[in-house]
């Protein structure tokens, strides 16, 4: 490569990652020769690699170019300032990897040399990567995890509905909401209707108080309801097995409410020491679980976006066009942060429930033959563009105001709005 490619950096490597062993292309801006070599993924040897950088270059820039974003490797090197992260989309490499390569044939060392040669050739088009402050990090990883976790508990209730049905179907309809303390305790109590029948009605008054179910009427009846059942099967063959997986599922589900609650506390403390919390946290719907993640979703760098349509592409929200001579169509960004999306989505979801006009878009929206999915794509579309103008002017979102920029617009939703 032409050393004048490197001419804003020490020097420029591309950086091939796996689980055992890195593979490194490095080239110093006073060479046009590649240096090839392997690092073992070890703190040690990460952190002495990047020791001899320092000392080799005098500690001065160095751009470094992988396919990663977030994992072990990227929270090693981001805390040494002198090294510039360029990550890159791993279907990038492979796509320039098979446009020269047709045969498809992949070698660790090959992909560090691409990458090198993507930081060489067309660094314009890369965007260097800039950690946010600890908070900021601490508390995207939390609710990208506590969202995980409320899908891990969605998937035990739906596995504890399922055996339940085969034996033990009335507990089903004595609990409501499947994501409680009360029903895990209850299951792991009394396991088998013949468990729950023999406990005195006094005692099951007890446990239901116990787990703060207040409502007299509402224990009187699941009590009789209990006394009153009749066995779905008597076969141990069936009852046994059933009993000691429903067992282990709500002691997993236990486990994992708590856990979901520990993570609700440290995201409120977080979000609530952020500057911009209050900003989120009066956009409607966007609740306690919301306005952390919309939060994250717009960052702390302002100048991160220079438009709303770049977030809404980054995002995945707005639509892609493709066109071939005269056939052209429209559909969803496949490649895009996907909790990000579904960060809006969720949102936008809400927030009809406390917006007159996000409720009349939606119904507009539907009106004119959109699905569901489809319409609540159009109004996160029509919120990411009012919340980065919020942003941007620092001023909170007030609906009233908006509602009366729509009147002096003329917009049909004001008429659909005074019906």
């Amino acid at each position: 490569m032409p050393a004048s490619s490197t001419d804003t950096f020490a020097a420029c490597i591309g950086l091939d990652w796996a689980s055992k062993k890195h593979d490194v292309a490095l080239q110093p801006s006073n060479s046009d020769v590649v240096e090839l070599s392997v690092l073992p993924h070890t703190p040690e040897a990460i952190h002495a690699w990047v020791a001899q950088l320092r000392d080799r270059f005098e500690g001065q820039p160095v751009a470094l170019c992988t396919e990663q974003k977030q994992g072990a490797l990227i929270y090693a090197l981001c805390q040494y300032d002198f090294i510039v992260l360029y990550p890159v989309n791993p279907q990038t490499v492979a796509k320039y990897r098979r446009a020269f390569t047709p045969s498809r044939a992949k070698d660790d060392p090959t992909d560090a040399c691409i990458l090198l040669e993507l930081l060489l050739k067309h660094r314009d088009k890369l965007t260097a990567w800039q950690p946010g402050s600890s908070q900021i990090r601490e508390l995207q990883k939390l609710v990208e995890w506590r969202r995980k976790f409320v899908d891990d508990g969605v998937r035990l209730t739906n596995r504890i509905t399922d055996i339940l049905k085969g034996y033990y179907p009335q507990a089903l309809d004595w609990f409501t909401d499947k994501n409680t303390l009360v029903f895990c305790d209850f299951l792991t109590q009394y396991p088998t209707l013949e468990a729950a029948q023999q406990e005195a009605s006094d005692q099951l008054n007890q446990f239901f108080l116990a787990h703060h179910c207040r409502y007299k009427k509402t224990n009187a009846k699941r009590i009789e309801q209990i006394k009153a059942a009749t066995p779905l099967t008597n076969d141990v063959g069936v009852i046994e097995p059933s009993k000691m997986i429903v067992k282990a599922l709500a002691f997993q589900l236990r486990t994992l409410l708590l856990s979901i609650e520990q993570f609700n506390e440290r995201i409120e403390q977080l979000f609530a020491q952020m500057p911009e919390a209050d900003l989120f946290a009066a956009l409607p719907g966007a609740g306690e679980h919301l306005a952390p993640r919309l939060l994250l979703a717009f960052g702390e760098e302002r100048s991160r976006f220079s438009s709303a349509q770049e977030l809404l592409q980054y995002a995945g929200i707005a639509p892609v066009t493709e066109r071939s001579g005269k056939k052209d169509w429209v559909h969803w960004r496949w490649s895009c942060p996907k909790f990000l999306r579904q960060s809006f989505v969720e949102w936008a979801e809400q927030s009809r429930q406390h917006s007159f006009w996000a409720k009349a878009f939606y119904e507009a929206q539907k009106r004119k033959g959109k699905t569901h999915q489809e319409a609540i794509r159009a109004l996160a579309f029509k919120w990411i563009r009012i919340i980065w103008r919020c942003w941007q002017d620092r001023k909170p979102y007030d609906e009233a105001k908006y509602l009366l920029a729509l009147k002096k617009k003329g917009s049909p939703l004001v008429a659909q709005l005074a019906l």
